[in-house]
């Protein structure tokens, strides 16, 4: 897809598709329209008691966009249970420019300075779209997630599409959903402009739980 730009994968996540790649080294793109869509509802957001004391400890110092192509390298790396990767070179110079425009965000958990766990996605209107997470270290990419919440739920956020639904998003309260109502909710969020900033980028753990807590 040579000719796949910006404003095209902008577009296309206006229309609910995003981007995919079959492998790290195939420079391929195409689109997917899932018949059914994960998305994590931001007022029934489960967290367990033992992940709300690691966040409230404060164990990993939690920034936002400060190593934004580092996340997203993280999350391309093969793991065990991930030995391919569906992101490759043009899909990660997509999103940096993304970035670059301010229409994606990292979360990233940090520890003695090395950076041990994120997330990345993309914010159009108030929807936001999770697209990967990684962790090298236990609960990082789980107290990531639940300050991108208390973010979300700050700025009034309307949307957060997990894309496919897993049994890890289902521990916090993932949905799936039909393909018609998830283009319903979408049009719904991108009527409204979320506020990514609404929380300090200096947010502790104590205070991500209690925007996560607090009524909408």
């Amino acid at each position: 897809m040579p000719a796949f730009t910006l404003d095209d994968l902008i577009a296309c996540y206006a229309e609910g598709v995003f981007p995919m790649a079959d492998a790290r080294d195939d420079d391929r793109v195409y689109l997917v329209d899932p018949e059914l869509r994960g998305v994590l509802p931001l007022d029934g957001f489960h967290i367990s008691s033992r992940l709300a004391r690691t966040v409230r400890s404060d164990r990993f110092e939690v920034r936002v966009d400060t190593a934004f192509e580092r996340v997203v390298s993280a999350c391309a790396e093969p793991r065990p249970d991930h030995p391919d990767t569906w992101i490759n070179g043009p899909i990660q110079a997509l999103y940096t420019a993304l970035f670059a425009r301010g229409h994606a965000h990292s979360v990233e958990c940090w520890r003695e300075g090395e950076l041990v766990g994120g997330l990345y996605g993309v914010t159009l209107g108030a929807a936001f779209f999770g697209e990967s997470m990684f962790s090298r270290e236990r609960d990082a990419s789980k107290v990531a997630l639940t300050h991108l919440v208390a973010r979300l739920r700050a700025g009034r956020y309307h949307l957060l599409d997990a894309q496919f639904m897993t049994e890890h998003l289902a521990r916090f309260g993932a949905q799936e959903i039909v393909r018609r109502e998830y283009r319903e909710r979408l049009s719904e969020a991108l009527e409204h402009q979320g506020d990514f900033f609404a929380l300090s980028r200096a947010t502790t753990g104590a205070q991500a739980l209690q925007a996560i807590s607090q009524a909408s």
